[in-house]
Protein backbone atom coordinates (compact mmCIF):
# COMPACT_ATOMS: atom_id res chain seq x y z
CA UNK A 1 0.00 0.00 0.00
CA UNK A 2 1.52 3.29 -1.14
CA UNK A 3 0.67 6.71 0.24
CA UNK A 4 0.56 9.57 -2.26
CA UNK A 5 1.94 12.93 -1.16
CA UNK A 6 0.47 15.93 -3.02
CA UNK A 7 1.46 19.47 -2.12
CA UNK A 8 -0.24 22.81 -2.61
CA UNK A 9 2.44 25.33 -1.63
CA UNK A 10 0.20 28.28 -2.56
CA UNK A 11 -2.73 27.12 -0.42
CA UNK A 12 -4.40 29.42 2.07
CA UNK A 13 -4.18 28.06 5.63
CA UNK A 14 -6.26 29.59 8.44
CA UNK A 15 -6.82 32.62 6.23
CA UNK A 16 -3.11 33.06 5.49
CA UNK A 17 -2.39 33.17 1.75
CA UNK A 18 0.35 31.04 0.19
CA UNK A 19 1.19 29.48 3.54
CA UNK A 20 1.07 26.06 1.88
CA UNK A 21 0.01 22.57 2.85
CA UNK A 22 0.49 18.91 1.96
CA UNK A 23 -2.25 16.34 1.52
CA UNK A 24 -1.48 12.64 1.93
CA UNK A 25 -3.79 10.12 0.29
CA UNK A 26 -3.23 7.07 2.46
CA UNK A 27 -2.85 3.71 0.74
CA UNK A 28 -5.40 0.96 1.18
CA UNK A 29 -8.34 3.35 1.22
CA UNK A 30 -7.49 4.68 4.68
CA UNK A 31 -8.50 8.20 3.82
CA UNK A 32 -6.70 11.51 3.43
CA UNK A 33 -4.68 13.54 5.91
CA UNK A 34 -3.64 17.17 5.78
CA UNK A 35 -0.34 18.54 7.05
CA UNK A 36 0.42 22.24 7.37
CA UNK A 37 2.16 24.56 9.78
CA UNK A 38 -1.15 24.75 11.64
CA UNK A 39 -0.96 21.02 12.48
CA UNK A 40 -0.85 19.87 16.09
CA UNK A 41 2.73 19.36 17.20
CA UNK A 42 4.15 21.77 14.62
CA UNK A 43 6.69 24.23 16.00
CA UNK A 44 5.62 26.91 13.52
CA UNK A 45 2.62 28.90 12.37
CA UNK A 46 1.31 29.62 8.88
CA UNK A 47 2.68 32.87 7.48
CA UNK A 48 2.05 34.60 4.19
CA UNK A 49 4.28 33.20 1.46
CA UNK A 50 5.95 30.41 3.46
CA UNK A 51 5.14 27.92 0.69
CA UNK A 52 5.18 24.86 2.94
CA UNK A 53 5.26 21.93 0.51
CA UNK A 54 7.40 23.58 -2.18
CA UNK A 55 9.64 20.52 -1.84
CA UNK A 56 9.20 17.09 -0.27
CA UNK A 57 10.90 13.72 0.05
CA UNK A 58 10.52 10.61 2.18
CA UNK A 59 12.65 8.01 3.97
CA UNK A 60 12.78 6.06 7.22
CA UNK A 61 14.61 8.64 9.29
CA UNK A 62 14.48 6.84 12.64
CA UNK A 63 14.68 3.20 11.50
CA UNK A 64 11.31 2.14 12.92
CA UNK A 65 10.09 0.64 9.64
CA UNK A 66 7.64 3.48 8.95
CA UNK A 67 8.16 5.97 6.15
CA UNK A 68 8.74 9.55 7.30
CA UNK A 69 8.00 12.68 5.28
CA UNK A 70 10.30 15.69 4.89
CA UNK A 71 8.66 18.92 3.74
CA UNK A 72 10.45 22.11 2.77
CA UNK A 73 9.20 25.65 3.38
CA UNK A 74 11.98 27.66 1.72
CA UNK A 75 10.30 31.03 2.30
CA UNK A 76 9.86 30.56 6.05
CA UNK A 77 11.01 33.59 8.05
CA UNK A 78 13.26 32.68 10.99
CA UNK A 79 13.49 34.80 14.15
CA UNK A 80 17.04 35.44 15.37
CA UNK A 81 18.16 37.93 18.02
CA UNK A 82 14.90 39.83 17.74
CA UNK A 83 15.12 40.06 13.94
CA UNK A 84 13.02 38.28 11.32
CA UNK A 85 15.29 36.74 8.69
CA UNK A 86 13.07 36.80 5.62
CA UNK A 87 12.93 33.62 3.51
CA UNK A 88 15.69 31.93 5.50
CA UNK A 89 13.79 28.66 5.11
CA UNK A 90 12.94 25.61 7.15
CA UNK A 91 12.22 21.90 6.83
CA UNK A 92 9.84 19.67 8.75
CA UNK A 93 10.17 15.94 9.42
CA UNK A 94 6.76 14.32 9.92
CA UNK A 95 7.22 10.82 11.33
CA UNK A 96 5.09 7.99 10.04
CA UNK A 97 3.25 5.49 12.22
CA UNK A 98 1.97 1.95 11.58
CA UNK A 99 -1.45 3.48 10.84
CA UNK A 100 -0.17 6.17 8.48
CA UNK A 101 1.01 9.74 8.59
CA UNK A 102 -0.85 12.88 9.61
CA UNK A 103 -2.82 13.48 12.79
CA UNK A 104 -0.83 12.19 15.75
CA UNK A 105 2.48 12.08 13.90
CA UNK A 106 5.53 13.39 15.70
CA UNK A 107 6.93 16.47 13.97
CA UNK A 108 10.42 17.97 14.13
CA UNK A 109 11.19 21.40 12.72
CA UNK A 110 14.63 22.53 11.59
CA UNK A 111 16.17 25.76 10.46
CA UNK A 112 19.55 25.58 8.76
CA UNK A 113 21.45 26.11 12.01
CA UNK A 114 19.04 23.82 13.81
CA UNK A 115 20.01 20.94 11.52
CA UNK A 116 23.72 21.81 11.38
CA UNK A 117 24.74 24.06 14.31
CA UNK A 118 28.03 24.95 12.60
CA UNK A 119 26.18 27.10 10.04
CA UNK A 120 24.67 30.56 10.21
CA UNK A 121 21.09 31.45 9.31
CA UNK A 122 20.70 34.34 6.87
CA UNK A 123 17.81 36.02 5.12
CA UNK A 124 17.02 34.65 1.64
CA UNK A 125 18.99 31.43 2.12
CA UNK A 126 15.97 29.38 0.90
CA UNK A 127 16.92 26.44 3.11
CA UNK A 128 14.68 23.58 1.94
CA UNK A 129 14.28 24.78 -1.65
CA UNK A 130 15.11 21.19 -2.59
CA UNK A 131 15.25 18.05 -0.44
CA UNK A 132 16.27 14.46 -1.16
CA UNK A 133 16.39 11.50 1.22
CA UNK A 134 16.81 7.74 1.20
CA UNK A 135 18.98 4.92 2.49
CA UNK A 136 22.60 4.37 1.50
CA UNK A 137 23.90 1.03 0.19
CA UNK A 138 25.29 0.49 3.70
CA UNK A 139 21.84 0.87 5.24
CA UNK A 140 22.20 4.37 6.75
CA UNK A 141 19.42 6.91 6.26
CA UNK A 142 20.54 10.07 4.50
CA UNK A 143 19.05 13.51 3.91
CA UNK A 144 20.26 16.28 1.60
CA UNK A 145 18.82 19.80 1.89
CA UNK A 146 19.47 22.45 -0.74
CA UNK A 147 20.30 26.00 0.41
CA UNK A 148 20.76 27.83 -2.92
CA UNK A 149 20.62 31.32 -1.42
CA UNK A 150 23.50 30.73 1.00
CA UNK A 151 26.23 33.37 0.97
CA UNK A 152 29.66 31.71 0.98
CA UNK A 153 32.81 33.46 2.20
CA UNK A 154 36.22 32.55 0.76
CA UNK A 155 39.43 34.36 1.73
CA UNK A 156 37.46 37.16 3.32
CA UNK A 157 35.21 37.76 0.30
CA UNK A 158 31.51 36.89 0.47
CA UNK A 159 29.76 35.56 -2.62
CA UNK A 160 26.01 36.17 -2.56
CA UNK A 161 23.77 33.21 -3.36
CA UNK A 162 26.70 30.90 -4.04
CA UNK A 163 24.70 28.16 -2.35
CA UNK A 164 25.36 25.07 -0.29
CA UNK A 165 23.76 21.85 0.87
CA UNK A 166 23.30 20.36 4.32
CA UNK A 167 24.09 16.64 4.27
CA UNK A 168 22.97 14.24 7.00
CA UNK A 169 23.95 10.58 7.23
CA UNK A 170 23.61 8.86 10.60
CA UNK A 171 25.30 11.14 13.13
CA UNK A 172 27.15 13.08 10.41
CA UNK A 173 25.76 16.56 9.76
CA UNK A 174 27.81 18.81 7.49
CA UNK A 175 27.31 21.76 5.22
CA UNK A 176 28.97 21.42 1.82
CA UNK A 177 29.71 24.12 -0.76
CA UNK A 178 32.09 24.55 -3.65
CA UNK A 179 34.76 25.86 -1.30
CA UNK A 180 35.11 22.44 0.35
CA UNK A 181 37.78 19.89 -0.62
CA UNK A 182 36.72 17.43 -3.30
CA UNK A 183 33.81 19.55 -4.54
CA UNK A 184 34.11 20.37 -8.22
CA UNK A 185 33.80 24.03 -9.19
CA UNK A 186 34.62 27.47 -7.86
CA UNK A 187 32.56 29.57 -5.50
CA UNK A 188 30.95 32.42 -7.42
CA UNK A 189 28.09 34.78 -6.74
CA UNK A 190 24.67 33.47 -7.81
CA UNK A 191 25.83 29.90 -8.55
CA UNK A 192 22.89 28.62 -6.46
CA UNK A 193 24.57 25.34 -5.62
CA UNK A 194 21.77 23.20 -4.13
CA UNK A 195 18.96 24.53 -6.31
CA UNK A 196 18.12 20.98 -7.43
CA UNK A 197 18.90 17.54 -5.99
CA UNK A 198 18.70 13.89 -6.97
CA UNK A 199 19.95 10.69 -5.37
CA UNK A 200 20.05 6.92 -5.02
CA UNK A 201 21.51 4.55 -2.46
CA UNK A 202 25.07 5.07 -3.79
CA UNK A 203 25.17 8.56 -5.23
CA UNK A 204 23.57 11.98 -5.16
CA UNK A 205 23.77 15.00 -7.45
CA UNK A 206 23.56 18.73 -6.81
CA UNK A 207 22.44 21.20 -9.45
CA UNK A 208 24.14 24.59 -9.81
CA UNK A 209 22.13 26.29 -12.57
CA UNK A 210 23.75 29.66 -11.95
CA UNK A 211 27.29 28.33 -12.44
CA UNK A 212 29.43 30.41 -14.80
CA UNK A 213 31.35 28.26 -17.29
CA UNK A 214 34.16 30.38 -18.65
CA UNK A 215 32.64 33.70 -19.65
CA UNK A 216 29.13 32.21 -19.91
CA UNK A 217 27.21 33.31 -16.83
CA UNK A 218 24.34 31.17 -15.54
CA UNK A 219 25.36 28.40 -17.95
CA UNK A 220 24.95 25.82 -15.18
CA UNK A 221 26.59 22.66 -13.90
CA UNK A 222 26.05 19.53 -11.82
CA UNK A 223 28.19 17.97 -9.08
CA UNK A 224 27.97 14.24 -8.35
CA UNK A 225 28.89 12.73 -4.98
CA UNK A 226 29.20 9.31 -3.40
CA UNK A 227 27.60 8.65 -0.02
CA UNK A 228 30.94 7.19 1.09
CA UNK A 229 32.33 9.67 3.62
CA UNK A 230 35.84 11.06 3.31
CA UNK A 231 37.01 13.00 6.40
CA UNK A 232 33.37 13.34 7.38
CA UNK A 233 32.21 14.68 4.02
CA UNK A 234 30.44 12.97 1.11
CA UNK A 235 33.00 12.14 -1.55
CA UNK A 236 32.96 14.38 -4.60
CA UNK A 237 33.19 12.32 -7.78
CA UNK A 238 32.75 14.54 -10.82
CA UNK A 239 31.40 17.81 -12.13
CA UNK A 240 29.48 17.94 -15.40
CA UNK A 241 28.74 20.92 -17.62
CA UNK A 242 28.12 21.44 -21.32
CA UNK A 243 31.79 22.22 -22.00
CA UNK A 244 32.85 18.88 -20.51
CA UNK A 245 34.36 16.08 -22.61
CA UNK A 246 31.75 14.09 -24.52
CA UNK A 247 28.88 16.42 -23.60
CA UNK A 248 26.64 17.60 -26.42
CA UNK A 249 26.29 21.34 -26.79
CA UNK A 250 28.21 24.36 -25.59
CA UNK A 251 27.87 26.26 -22.33
CA UNK A 252 26.07 29.50 -23.09
CA UNK A 253 24.94 32.34 -20.90
CA UNK A 254 21.60 31.63 -19.25
CA UNK A 255 21.28 27.95 -20.27
CA UNK A 256 20.48 26.80 -16.72
CA UNK A 257 22.02 23.33 -17.12
CA UNK A 258 21.06 21.50 -13.91
CA UNK A 259 17.83 23.39 -13.22
CA UNK A 260 16.22 19.98 -12.77
CA UNK A 261 17.76 16.62 -11.91
CA UNK A 262 16.66 13.02 -11.49
CA UNK A 263 18.61 9.84 -10.82
CA UNK A 264 17.98 6.09 -11.01
CA UNK A 265 19.99 2.91 -10.54
CA UNK A 266 21.87 1.20 -13.39
CA UNK A 267 23.16 -2.37 -13.43
CA UNK A 268 25.87 -3.05 -16.05
CA UNK A 269 26.01 -6.33 -17.94
CA UNK A 270 27.81 -8.97 -15.89
CA UNK A 271 27.35 -7.09 -12.62
CA UNK A 272 25.37 -8.54 -9.71
CA UNK A 273 24.11 -5.23 -8.34
CA UNK A 274 23.32 -1.68 -9.41
CA UNK A 275 26.84 -0.29 -9.24
CA UNK A 276 26.23 2.67 -11.56
CA UNK A 277 23.60 5.33 -11.95
CA UNK A 278 21.74 7.21 -14.67
CA UNK A 279 21.50 10.96 -14.14
CA UNK A 280 18.94 13.04 -16.06
CA UNK A 281 19.66 16.77 -16.37
CA UNK A 282 17.25 19.46 -17.58
CA UNK A 283 18.43 22.61 -19.39
CA UNK A 284 15.20 24.57 -19.88
CA UNK A 285 16.79 27.80 -21.09
CA UNK A 286 18.90 26.21 -23.81
CA UNK A 287 18.55 28.00 -27.15
CA UNK A 288 17.96 25.59 -30.05
CA UNK A 289 18.93 27.30 -33.27
CA UNK A 290 17.12 30.64 -33.18
CA UNK A 291 14.50 29.38 -30.71
CA UNK A 292 15.37 31.07 -27.41
CA UNK A 293 14.68 29.01 -24.27
CA UNK A 294 13.40 26.05 -26.27
CA UNK A 295 15.22 23.82 -23.80
CA UNK A 296 16.51 20.28 -23.71
CA UNK A 297 17.65 17.42 -21.52
CA UNK A 298 20.48 14.90 -21.30
CA UNK A 299 21.12 11.58 -19.56
CA UNK A 300 24.52 10.50 -18.21
CA UNK A 301 25.76 7.18 -16.91
CA UNK A 302 27.98 7.63 -13.84
CA UNK A 303 30.39 4.90 -12.69
CA UNK A 304 31.82 4.42 -9.17
CA UNK A 305 35.09 6.06 -10.22
CA UNK A 306 33.25 9.20 -11.27
CA UNK A 307 33.75 8.45 -14.95
CA UNK A 308 30.70 9.48 -16.94
CA UNK A 309 29.28 8.90 -20.39
CA UNK A 310 26.56 10.93 -22.06
CA UNK A 311 23.89 8.37 -22.95
CA UNK A 312 21.66 10.76 -24.87
CA UNK A 313 21.02 14.43 -25.49
CA UNK A 314 17.48 15.52 -26.35
CA UNK A 315 15.83 18.56 -27.81
CA UNK A 316 12.81 18.95 -30.07
CA UNK A 317 14.94 19.32 -33.20
CA UNK A 318 16.70 15.95 -32.79
CA UNK A 319 15.80 13.57 -35.62
CA UNK A 320 12.40 11.91 -35.17
CA UNK A 321 11.75 13.54 -31.78
CA UNK A 322 8.12 14.62 -31.77
CA UNK A 323 7.68 18.38 -31.91
CA UNK A 324 9.65 21.39 -33.08
CA UNK A 325 12.00 23.49 -30.99
CA UNK A 326 9.99 26.62 -30.21
CA UNK A 327 10.94 29.71 -28.23
CA UNK A 328 9.95 29.60 -24.56
CA UNK A 329 8.96 25.92 -24.54
CA UNK A 330 11.34 25.41 -21.56
CA UNK A 331 11.82 21.71 -22.30
CA UNK A 332 13.59 20.19 -19.30
CA UNK A 333 12.10 22.47 -16.66
CA UNK A 334 11.42 19.18 -14.90
CA UNK A 335 12.84 15.71 -15.58
CA UNK A 336 12.27 12.34 -13.96
CA UNK A 337 13.98 9.05 -14.80
CA UNK A 338 13.04 5.58 -13.57
CA UNK A 339 14.46 2.08 -13.81
CA UNK A 340 11.35 -0.09 -13.86
CA UNK A 341 13.28 -3.25 -12.90
CA UNK A 342 16.46 -2.87 -10.87
CA UNK A 343 16.62 -6.64 -10.32
CA UNK A 344 17.96 -7.26 -13.83
CA UNK A 345 20.72 -5.95 -16.07
CA UNK A 346 19.66 -2.49 -17.23
CA UNK A 347 18.50 -2.26 -20.85
CA UNK A 348 16.49 0.15 -22.97
CA UNK A 349 13.41 -1.91 -22.05
CA UNK A 350 13.72 -1.07 -18.35
CA UNK A 351 14.42 2.68 -18.29
CA UNK A 352 11.95 5.51 -18.86
CA UNK A 353 12.49 9.27 -18.92
CA UNK A 354 9.81 11.93 -18.67
CA UNK A 355 10.65 15.50 -19.64
CA UNK A 356 8.39 18.45 -18.83
CA UNK A 357 7.75 21.10 -21.50
CA UNK A 358 5.56 23.62 -19.66
CA UNK A 359 5.67 26.26 -22.42
CA UNK A 360 4.52 24.06 -25.30
CA UNK A 361 1.35 25.11 -27.11
CA UNK A 362 -1.63 22.93 -27.98
CA UNK A 363 -3.21 24.32 -31.12
CA UNK A 364 -3.88 28.00 -30.52
CA UNK A 365 -3.76 27.61 -26.72
CA UNK A 366 -0.46 28.94 -25.42
CA UNK A 367 1.58 27.44 -22.57
CA UNK A 368 -0.69 24.45 -22.13
CA UNK A 369 2.42 22.35 -21.63
CA UNK A 370 3.28 18.72 -22.28
CA UNK A 371 5.19 15.75 -20.90
CA UNK A 372 7.40 13.85 -23.35
CA UNK A 373 8.32 10.23 -22.66
CA UNK A 374 11.54 8.62 -23.90
CA UNK A 375 13.45 5.38 -23.64
CA UNK A 376 16.79 7.10 -23.02
CA UNK A 377 18.92 4.04 -23.81
CA UNK A 378 17.43 3.73 -27.31
CA UNK A 379 20.00 4.20 -30.07
CA UNK A 380 17.56 6.53 -31.85
CA UNK A 381 16.05 8.65 -29.08
CA UNK A 382 13.05 9.69 -31.18
CA UNK A 383 12.08 6.17 -32.24
CA UNK A 384 9.56 5.50 -29.46
CA UNK A 385 8.96 8.90 -27.85
CA UNK A 386 5.45 9.88 -26.84
CA UNK A 387 3.93 13.25 -26.00
CA UNK A 388 1.32 13.46 -23.24
CA UNK A 389 -0.98 16.45 -23.28
CA UNK A 390 -4.31 16.90 -21.56
CA UNK A 391 -6.82 15.31 -23.88
CA UNK A 392 -4.15 13.14 -25.53
CA UNK A 393 -2.48 10.72 -23.16
CA UNK A 394 -3.71 12.59 -20.09
CA UNK A 395 -7.31 13.16 -18.99
CA UNK A 396 -8.91 16.58 -19.23
CA UNK A 397 -8.66 19.45 -21.64
CA UNK A 398 -5.52 21.41 -22.49
CA UNK A 399 -6.06 25.02 -21.48
CA UNK A 400 -3.88 28.09 -21.94
CA UNK A 401 -1.35 28.64 -19.15
CA UNK A 402 -1.82 25.17 -17.63
CA UNK A 403 1.97 24.69 -17.68
CA UNK A 404 1.59 20.92 -17.80
CA UNK A 405 5.07 19.47 -17.22
CA UNK A 406 5.98 21.82 -14.37
CA UNK A 407 5.57 19.07 -11.74
CA UNK A 408 6.92 15.54 -12.30
CA UNK A 409 8.24 12.62 -10.32
CA UNK A 410 8.22 8.85 -10.75
CA UNK A 411 8.66 5.45 -9.18
CA UNK A 412 9.57 2.11 -10.72
CA UNK A 413 5.86 1.58 -11.44
CA UNK A 414 4.32 4.98 -12.07
CA UNK A 415 4.71 8.43 -13.51
CA UNK A 416 3.27 11.27 -11.40
CA UNK A 417 2.36 14.33 -13.47
CA UNK A 418 0.95 17.32 -11.63
CA UNK A 419 -0.77 20.32 -13.21
CA UNK A 420 -0.93 22.69 -10.22
CA UNK A 421 -1.73 25.72 -12.38
CA UNK A 422 -4.57 24.07 -14.29
CA UNK A 423 -7.08 26.49 -15.78
CA UNK A 424 -9.45 23.76 -16.99
CA UNK A 425 -13.03 23.90 -15.74
CA UNK A 426 -12.78 20.39 -14.26
CA UNK A 427 -9.66 21.19 -12.20
CA UNK A 428 -9.30 24.93 -11.52
CA UNK A 429 -7.51 24.27 -8.23
CA UNK A 430 -4.97 21.86 -9.69
CA UNK A 431 -4.77 18.15 -10.43
CA UNK A 432 -2.41 15.17 -10.21
CA UNK A 433 -2.35 12.28 -12.68
CA UNK A 434 -0.74 8.93 -11.85
CA UNK A 435 0.02 6.79 -14.91
CA UNK A 436 1.51 3.28 -14.83
CA UNK A 437 4.58 3.11 -17.07
CA UNK A 438 3.07 -0.02 -18.60
CA UNK A 439 0.00 1.98 -19.63
CA UNK A 440 2.23 4.55 -21.29
CA UNK A 441 4.01 1.70 -23.08
CA UNK A 442 0.66 0.32 -24.19
CA UNK A 443 1.17 -3.10 -22.60
CA UNK A 444 -1.56 -2.58 -19.99
CA UNK A 445 -4.68 -0.45 -19.77
CA UNK A 446 -5.33 -0.20 -16.05
CA UNK A 447 -6.03 3.50 -16.39
CA UNK A 448 -4.89 6.81 -14.99
CA UNK A 449 -5.60 7.71 -11.37
CA UNK A 450 -6.72 11.33 -11.02
CA UNK A 451 -6.61 13.32 -7.78
CA UNK A 452 -8.16 16.77 -7.55
CA UNK A 453 -9.69 18.86 -4.75
CA UNK A 454 -13.29 17.91 -4.18
CA UNK A 455 -12.96 14.23 -5.15
CA UNK A 456 -11.69 11.00 -3.57
CA UNK A 457 -12.06 12.39 -0.08
CA UNK A 458 -9.95 15.48 -0.78
CA UNK A 459 -11.34 18.78 0.50
CA UNK A 460 -12.64 21.04 -2.23
CA UNK A 461 -10.02 23.67 -1.48
CA UNK A 462 -6.76 24.60 -3.15
CA UNK A 463 -4.77 27.04 -5.24
CA UNK A 464 -1.91 25.03 -6.77
CA UNK A 465 -2.73 21.43 -5.90
CA UNK A 466 -0.58 18.86 -7.69
CA UNK A 467 3.01 19.68 -6.74
CA UNK A 468 5.06 16.49 -6.33
CA UNK A 469 8.72 15.86 -5.49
Amino acid sequence: MTDTVIADPDATVNGVKRAGLVRVVLGGGKGTSEISQAASGMDAAPETGDQFGASSTSYDADGDGCTDLVVGAPNEDIAKNGEQLVDAGAIYVIYGTPTGIGAGSRIESYSQAGLDPSTTIEAYDWFGHAVKAGKTAGGSPYLVVGVPGENVTVDGKTYADAGCITYVQGTTKVSVSQKDPGVIGTVEAHDRFGYSLAGTNRYFAVGTPGEAIGAAKFAGGVSVFSHILTSGFPTGLVGIDQDGPGVTGVSEAGDGFGTSLSMTNYRPSGQTYNSDVLLAVGTPNEDIGTAADAGGAAVFRIQPSGAYTEVTAIDADVTDVDGTATASDFMGQRVTIANTNTGTVTTTATVRLAVGIPGRETGAAKDTGAVQIFRPLDTAIGATDKVLTRGSGLPGTATARDYNGISLTSSASNLYAGVPYSKATDSPKGVLYILPWTDIDGTTSSGTTTYRPGSDGLPDEGVAFGVVG
